[in-house]
């Protein structure tokens, strides 16, 4: 990642301690929870409220800086990979995430048979299995 400060300020975010600290945790650990983001972040700076993590976080995703993910009947993930409509890989057994690039060319990566009208530009792919170190264990 480029430097936070810099990033913040060409997406139009007034930098703050915390959300360089959220930027920096989503950074650190892609495809993790809010919870898991704000104990990083508290590891990192101290006190800070759930509620401060998850308005940096809707901050970023609504800036384009992380992306949220949200996978069927799971708490909802976040990243840095932003921009190139990669999907994603979930273990169906311990929870692992795992990025997986493009079916398919540039997006949306996927053409839908009818698009009722819509103009598409984004196409959101899960995969689901288990993960090599779960397949192992079993």
């Amino acid at each position: 990642m480029s430097d936070p400060t810099v990033l913040l300020r060409n997406h139009g975010v007034p930098v703050t301690a915390q959300r360089i600290a959220v930027l920096n945790a989503v950074t650190k650990l892609p495809h993790s929870t809010a919870d898991t983001i704000a104990e990083e972040v508290r590891a990192s700076i101290g006190a800070i409220s759930k509620q401060a993590v998850y308005d940096a976080l809707a901050t970023l995703t609504s800036k384009g800086i992380i992306r949220r993910i949200q996978p069927a009947g799971s708490p909802a993930l976040f990243e840095t990979r932003v921009g190139d409509n990669h999907h994603h890989i979930i273990c169906r057994t311990c929870g692992t995430t795992a990025d997986v690039d493009c079916a398919v060319g540039e997006r949306p990566c996927l053409s839908a048979a009818d698009n009722s009208g819509f103009k598409i530009d984004e196409a959101e792919v899960i995969f689901w299995g288990t993960c090599p170190d779960c397949l192992a264990s079993s």
